[in-house]
C-alpha cells in the first residue's frame, strides 16, 4: 500500500494521464444524473483531478491513496481496506482506486457502513480482462529470463463483483463492463501512460530485478507482433457498479 500511494505520487508530480479515469468518472456522473435524487453529503474515493468534486456538486469530502491527489483536492490519504467513518455519506463514488487493495470485500463493507440508509454507491475500477498484451508480452520476457514474476496485480472478473457487493450488504448491485480499446505505437508508450496513472506494478511479490536488455527487446516485440505493424491495441476494461445501502428497517 505504501508503493501504491508513491506510484500515485510520482503521477501527481509528473502530470497525471486522466482518460481512463475521466472516462469513467463522466460515466459516473451520467448514471448519477438519471437518479431523481438530491444528495446532501458526497464521498469522493479516488481523486487525480481536483476538479472533480465541483462537478459532483454540493458537500463532497475526498480520500485518495496518494497523500498529493489528496492535498490538490482538499481531502486526506486513505487505505480503502483500513479505513473506518461514520454512517454520514448519502452518495459515495469510487473510481479507480478498488481494484487495488489487499482485500476488496473489506473495502466494500467498510464504505457501506460509511453510508447512511438507502444511500447511493457508484463507481468504476480496473476488471480482470485488462491488459492482455501486456501480460502476454510480460510472459515472453520471463520465459527469455528463465523466470518467471508477476508483472500485472490480479482483479476481480466481472461476473464475480455483483455477488461481492452482495456479500457486502448493499442491495440492488448493477456491473456493467466498458471494455476500452487503446493502440499504442510501442511497449514503451504504454508504459509510460500506466505511469503516469499510478498504475504500475505494486505486488510485493513483483521481481525486484529489472528487465534484461534482451528481455525487455523480446517483450517489446511481441507486444508489436500483436499488432498491424504500425500500432497495438491495447485493452482496458472498467467495471462500472452501482448500489445502495439498505434501506431503514431492512439488513
Amino acid at each position: 500500500m505504501q508503493l501504491r500511494a508513491q506510484r500515485r505520487d510520482r503521477a501527481a508530480r509528473q502530470g497525471p494521464e486522466l482518460f481512463l479515469f475521466e472516462r469513467a468518472f463522466e460515466d459516473c456522473l451520467e448514471r448519477i444524473a438519471l437518479v431523481q435524487r438530491e444528495f446532501a453529503r458526497t464521498l469522493l474515493i479516488g481523486c487525480p483531478d481536483p476538479g472533480w468534486p465541483d462537478r459532483l456538486g454540493g458537500d463532497v469530502d475526498v480520500l485518495d491513496p496518494g497523500s498529493l491527489f489528496a492535498l490538490a483536492a482538499g481531502g486526506r490519504q486513505v487505505i480503502e481496506d483500513h479505513w473506518e467513518s461514520p454512517a454520514e455519506y448519502d452518495r459515495i463514488v469510487a473510481v479507480g482506486t478498488l481494484d487495488t487493495v489487499n482485500d476488496l470485500l473489506r473495502a466494500l463493507r467498510s464504505i457501506r457502513l460509511a453510508m447512511r440508509p438507502d444511500a447511493l454507491l457508484i463507481g468504476a475500477m480496473s476488471g480482470g480482462d485488462t491488459l492482455p498484451q501486456l501480460r502476454a508480452a510480460m510472459r515472453v520476457a520471463d520465459q527469455v529470463g528463465g523466470e518467471a514474476s508477476a508483472h500485472v496485480h490480479p482483479r476481480i472478473e466481472a461476473a464475480a463483483l455483483s455477488p461481492l457487493l452482495q456479500t457486502a450488504g448493499f442491495a440492488m448491485p448493477v456491473v456493467d463492463v466498458d471494455r476500452v480499446q487503446v493502440s499504442y505505437e510501442s511497449l514503451g508508450r504504454l508504459v509510460g501512460d500506466l505511469r503516469a496513472m499510478g498504475s504500475t506494478n505494486i505486488l510485493s511479490a513483483r521481481s525486484r530485478r529489472p528487465l534484461t536488455r534482451r528481455g525487455f527487446a523480446a517483450a517489446e516485440q511481441a507486444f508489436a507482433a500483436a499488432g498491424d505493424g504500425e500500432r497495438t491495441v491495447e485493452i482496458f476494461e472498467l467495471l462500472h457498479f452501482a448500489a445502495w445501502s439498505p434501506a431503514e428497517g431492512r439488513t
